[in-house]
């Protein structure tokens, strides 16, 4: 099978009409195809609009200008790979909000610039600078977009910049999107194992009666689709939602013109979060995004702030925009994925690229690399396998989880522990990480500098655990999500066919509102030595629906037994949270109606209930329990969640521990 990636170049008649900058001849030629160094013209269409196109051969691609709109691809004999049919299809944005204003900013530039046209490539700017004023967030913005020799695909970056004397602003989301063809995509792939033929945007018109408003506004129910095998289906973008470790590409399908259109994001450290932050991809419309920085599953505890006095300055990217065919016709869905695939090894190969101008993007020569050997020391000293470290923006540990200002950098860690986090920009960070199987974040005491070309080795690091005493009895695995515990099955009237039988059934609608059927009048129970966490520990510790709209708070218990209590001594309560969304967790012994020993607050906002996440921030709380709340013989823990005024309010647990006094 050979993939074909090279499309006609446009009509010589039309060439005719532009206004060159610069023409070369081809320098390629596949299958009769010419593939050339990309060439630029500034024209106007025919609504007297000006426009950039850049073309190699293989992909032709028009710009508004100076405006950095992306108004079409052309590849593959298909004239326009995005949708015709509205006016932003190929775009960045940002959701911001200053003093007394709130919107959405559409930064398009007001200035264009080529900044390289050579053999090789054209790399070409839309910026637009800051004047004063609320009409348009304070930044400094420059769109970059890079047209390489012999590439079917498009490099897109953007350096942002504020200075420190611009007033406050608050930017909750900056990414780039593309809108596609609705007659050619249809067939969406996130993963190997998260991929169909996709509902229209149209079958979601709840307006027109095609579909019935759920829950939350994002998911509805197609009731009446055009395709009738999408009948009773749930479609909520969020169901595609994905970890930055794992999103580096997803896409779409045409299985009529058997072309593939994918965004590939080779590195993450430009993303905020950390690895395990959650994000969009793509989704109806047809729909694909590259998100830097959102609030999705962290809601309002992400650092989005910038007051005045903080002057900043990030690139966000280059992401790559990848198009690909398969004349062969045998299986364009398998060979277009595994292809896109490939080329995602080779992009994540080339990080950081050697061909980007700006001169804020520092090149492998002018990065740094950090190694050492990571040990974990819980009772006694073992290799950290498999552990996620990192170099993040010096905070608190795990302040990465909320970080958006600055870059970050992580790796896994080999079964010996040893690890290398290689391309590092020059800055100050600190080292962060967490193993899976303990609780906790770790973090290096020093700050770690790295300068351009540095090779720092921090030798042997090691991370000791939360931990007071020995395990009394524990529920669940420690490994900062909610995957292990009991999912219930979906509801058959609003399921998405995706997950069944999938390893993340949680994705499916609703299922929350199966904690009030499961228990109706009293709340869950668990017997530690006798229930299983897998079939009797509810995945979210939710609310209870009394009636349509009436909800009430929930108290579960574990019940225990303890042959012996030293009642001068100290237990210790390890309670880890995979997800908390405006919840209250209030934690009782042996009396359900007592002052509470413990108290969480008001905690929470990354909605990972209703967005079908199987975590969110993850927190952990050591709770000391004086030895004279316990009993021997039956004891019992209350959890009492105590907010409730809707559905979502709630949490997921990763990981609940009890331990005995310290024996030192």
């Amino acid at each position: 099978m050979i993939l074909q990636k090279i499309a006609s170049s446009s009509m010589i008649c039309f060439l005719l009409l532009l206004l060159p900058i610069a023409f070369s001849q081809p320098t390629r030629n596949l299958d009769g195809i010419s593939a050339r160094a990309p060439t630029v013209q500034q024209i106007r269409n025919r609504h007297g609009a000006r426009e950039v196109i850049v073309d190699n051969g293989i992909i032709r691609v028009s710009f508004s200008s100076p405006q950095g709109l992306i108004t079409s691809i052309k590849y593959k004999g298909i004239d326009d790979v995005l949708n015709p049919h509205v006016r932003t299809r190929g775009y960045w944005d940002i959701t911001w909000q200053g003093e007394n204003i709130r919107g959405l900013d559409g930064i398009e530039g007001t200035n264009f610039r080529v900044i390289t046209q050579n053999e090789e490539q054209v790399e070409i700017s839309f910026s637009r600078k800051w004047n004063g004023g609320s009409k348009h967030i304070p930044l400094n913005i420059d769109k970059r977009y890079i047209i390489r020799t012999n590439t079917s695909g498009i490099y897109a970056y953007g350096v942002f910049e504020r200075l420190s004397e611009w007033p406050e602003v608050e930017m909750g989301q900056v990414r780039i999107v593309f809108k596609l063809n609705t007659d050619r995509f249809r067939y969406m792939v996130v993963a190997d194992d998260r991929q169909r033929q996709m509902p229209t945007d149209n079958d979601r018109d709840i307006h027109r009666g095609h579909a019935k408003a759920l829950a939350y506004k994002e998911a509805v129910q197609l009731t009446n689709p055009a395709d009738l095998r999408f009948k009773n289906q749930v479609d909520d973008k969020y169901q595609y939602s994905c970890e930055v470790k794992d999103n580096k590409v997803h896409g779409w399908i045409s299985t009529k013109s058997h072309v593939g259109f994918w965004l590939i994001s080779p590195s993450g450290e430009y993303r905020s979060g950390g690895p395990s932050k959650q994000e969009l991809t793509s989704h109806v419309g047809p729909t694909a995004i590259s998100s830097f920085t959102t609030g999705h599953y962290v809601g309002r505890d992400m650092e989005t702030t910038y007051k005045t006095g903080e002057a900043w300055k990030k690139v966000f990217g280059p992401v790559f925009i990848y198009l690909n065919s398969d004349s062969t016709g045998n299986n364009p869905r398998h060979s277009l994925w595994e292809d896109a695939k490939r080329q995602t090894e080779e992009e994540v190969e080339a990080w950081p690229y050697d061909f980007v101008a700006s001169s804020d993007f520092p090149s492998r020569q002018e990065r740094g690399t950090v190694t050492g050997r990571l040990l974990v020391n819980d009772r006694f000293l073992t290799p950290a396998q498999s552990a996620y470290i990192g170099l993040a923006p010096p905070g608190e540990a795990g302040s990465w989880q909320t970080n958006t200002k600055g870059y970050q950098f992580w790796t896994q860690t080999n079964e010996t522990g040893y690890f290398t986090i290689d391309n590092v920009r020059p800055g100050t960070y600190n080292l962060y990480g967490w193993v899976p199987g303990f609780i906790g974040d770790f973090q290096y005491q020093n700050r770690v500098n790295v300068a351009a070309g540095s090779e720092i080795s921090l030798d042997r690091v090691v991370f000791k655990p939360p931990r007071n005493g020995p395990t009394l009895w524990e529920i669940g695995v420690p490994d900062r999500t909610a995957r292990e515990y009991f999912v219930p099955e979906p509801y058959k009237d609003t399921m998405n066919p995706l997950y069944l039988n999938n390893t993340d059934k949680f994705r499916q609608y609703g299922l929350w509102q199966r904690y009030t059927e499961l228990y109706p009048n009293h709340d869950l129970v668990y017997t530690i030595g006798v229930s299983n966490y897998s079939q009797n520990w509810f995945y979210a510790h939710v609310t209870r629906n009394i009636d349509k709209s009436t909800y009430v708070p929930t108290t579960w218990q574990i019940v225990f037994q303890l042959p012996y209590v030293n009642r001068q001594g100290s237990y210790t309560l390890q309670l880890a949270l995979a997800s908390a969304a405006r919840a209250n967790l209030q934690v009782r012994f042996n009396n359900e109606y007592s002052r509470p020993l413990f108290s969480t607050g008001n905690i929470g906002k990354d909605n990972a209930i209703a967005r079908h996440g199987i975590h969110g921030v993850y927190r952990l709380y050591s709770v000391n329990v004086p030895g004279r709340l316990l009993r021997t013989g039956t004891n019992t823990i209350y959890l009492r969640q105590a907010k409730a005024t809707g559905p979502f309010e709630g949490l997921m647990y990763d990981y609940i521990r009890l331990e005995a006094p310290s024996r030192a």
